[in-house]
């Protein structure tokens, strides 16, 4: 069993900062692949920045410049840190993480999603 938590989300006002933390666990063998997407109301979910095991980054257009990924392979952790926030960024935000477990596998996994309001 492989669990993915969500932490960081909040209330914050347009130019502001915050920092989301996902943090995997259970019976791993190895991450892969690990990302941040976000579904705003009404719209699809979208990719917002991904990072390999090795550490190659990949970002949204969208996001350039004001969105950090970084990650902690040692705790299973992955870090997205947001700054010059606007209200369009406003969304519910979700990590991924591809997973292979102990069992052997590998197998995609979703946190629950954490909410980030920006206001104007």
């Amino acid at each position: 069993q492989v669990q993915v938590v969500e932490s960081g989300g909040g209330l914050v006002q347009a130019g502001g900062s915050l920092r989301l933390s996902c943090a995997a666990s259970g019976t791993i063998s190895n991450i892969h692949n690990m990302a941040w997407y976000r579904q705003a109301p009404g719209k699809q979910r979208e990719l917002v920045a991904s990072i390999t095991g090795g550490g190659v980054i990949n970002y949204a257009d969208s996001t350039q410049g004001r969105l950090t990924i970084s990650r902690d392979n040692a705790n299973n952790t992955v870090y997205l840190q947001m700054n010059s926030l606007k209200p369009e960024d406003t969304a519910v935000y979700y990590c991924y993480a591809e997973v292979t477990t102990r069992w052997g596998g590998r197998y995609a996994y979703w946190g629950q999603g954490t909410q980030v309001t920006v206001s104007s």
